[in-house]
């Protein structure tokens, strides 16, 4: 019971976390680029509104440093306590801001210190959530354990991009510009209470509580993961970028392309990643079940190599019909790259030691986001030029996932290096034998 609420919590704030994120990544493609960066040029707008959408992005780092420090040094669960504030509050605020038609240039201006503030919340969230499973979790459970916060992205963006449908099907389209839009944004509050009181009813986890009696907390995390583990910081961010650049477009940019370069409606992009994201919540678990036999980094590799078999492919196909559409959506979203993503907590944990586990994940995990974060601005602009070649999408893509694909050849099998603390044999690895394994 107790490792169930453990889980919840992690989950819960998560979801919540990433429907909020997310939120904004649908908002954009449809009501920020008319309501906050009007031009008459289309893809100017567009451009100029996925800048702050991969401004979010680029403070994530900034979070990563600020909670993790406080979590490698205070408590896992106080750092995600403000984690959840943080993206809340501005969330919140982001449903009564005023328009561009409204204030002028000072409505942009508050949306973008308000997506900067929701980056950097989310920047601390996503390392704290893995921290407080896997921690948890006993030994032989801890793939499984690390998939669950992973569930919070698919449902996330399934809650946020479900209510921009049900809102968008019960208002006409000027109802939808006016108000309509403010109302996800709004109802975070609501979703906010509900996480906080979850979480606050759940322990400081068990590697914390150990580091803190043994008086091994590090004095300046950050510093100390440069000292002992920065070939595992420059590692992570190798193996999420590939597979992270991906990801951004297909649960974020895809809206824009789907309806400026396809011609699909804006109802048949939402469904499409709905039912995609919908299959995650298959996927995630059930990978993260079987990474605890046949492991991380199998599953890892697999993953990638299967994207890179697709990755043009995808982009020929969609265009052809919406089934079509719905199918790649589903294949490469919901369980390749759900595949991948499930995997990621606990591959890329298992690779720092615990007094600075949390600096150390969450910054690599998001200096690898902030760089895919920028990815939309750059298929605006290729798209604006020379329209939706399957051949240039495609072939980006490609780039990224054989830099990733390299480092997860020859990344070490986590499994058997890292021990956690409720393993006897934890006390006994030292830092130098975790380095060694690690290079």
């Amino acid at each position: 019971m107790k490792n169930f609420r453990v889980l919840l919590a992690s989950v819960a704030g998560s979801i919540i976390e990433w429907y909020d994120f997310y939120l904004y990544g649908t908002a954009t493609g449809l009501v920020f680029t008319t309501l906050f960066f009007p031009s008459s040029d289309p893809s100017v707008s567009i451009l100029i509104a996925f800048a702050t959408f991969g401004a979010g992005y680029a403070a994530r780092p900034l979070g990563s440093i600020i909670f993790g420090h406080m979590g490698d040094r205070i408590g896992r669960k106080a750092s995600l306590m403000l984690t959840l504030i943080g993206m809340g509050g501005s969330s919140f605020l982001i449903g009564l801001l005023p328009t561009y038609a409204q204030v002028g240039l000072a409505a942009p201006i508050m949306l973008v210190v308000l997506r900067l503030l929701q980056g950097i919340a989310l920047g601390g969230e996503w390392g704290g959530a893995v921290l407080l499973a896997t921690e948890t979790a006993t030994k032989g459970v801890r793939g499984f354990f690390g998939s669950i916060p992973q569930l919070g992205v698919p449902i996330g963006l399934v809650l946020g991009t479900f209510s921009f449908t049900l809102i968008s099907s019960l208002t006409t389209e000027a109802q939808f510009m006016s108000w309509g839009w403010r109302l996800p944004f709004l109802f975070s509050a609501v979703l906010i209470i509900l996480a906080v009181w979850i979480r606050s009813g759940i322990e400081e986890t068990p590697e914390f509580k150990r580091n803190k009696e043994q008086g091994e907390l590090a004095k300046v995390p950050i510093f100390e993961a440069f000292k002992y583990n920065k070939k595992d910081i420059f590692r992570l961010i190798g193996l999420k970028v590939g597979d992270g650049l991906f990801n951004v477009f297909l649960m974020s940019f895809i809206l824009v392309y789907a309806t400026t370069h396809l011609g699909y409606s804006r109802d048949v992009a939402l469904f499409a990643l709905t039912i995609s994201c919908a299959t995650m919540i298959i996927s995630i678990p059930l990978v993260g079940y079987l990474s605890d036999f046949i492991g991380r980094k199998t599953i890892y590799i697999s993953g990638i190599v299967a994207m890179l078999l697709l990755a043009i492919p995808y982009f020929t196909m969609i265009p052809q019909s919406t089934t079509w559409f719905y199918v790649m959506q589903v294949i490469l979203l919901g369980v390749i790259w759900g595949s991948i993503f499930s995997t990621q907590g606990t591959l890329f944990s298992e690779l720092f030691p615990a007094n600075v586990r949390y600096t150390g994940l969450s910054l690599g995990y998001q200096v690898a986001a902030a760089i895919c974060g920028f990815g939309p601005m750059l298929w605006t602009e290729l798209g604006a030029k020379y329209g939706a070649s399957p051949y240039l999408f495609g072939g980006l893509m490609i780039a990224g996932l054989l830099i990733s694909l390299t480092l997860a050849i020859f990344a070490p099998d986590t499994r058997k290096v890292t021990q956690y603390a409720d393993q006897p044999e934890a006390t006994e690895i030292s830092q130098q034998s975790i380095d060694k394994v690690s290079v």
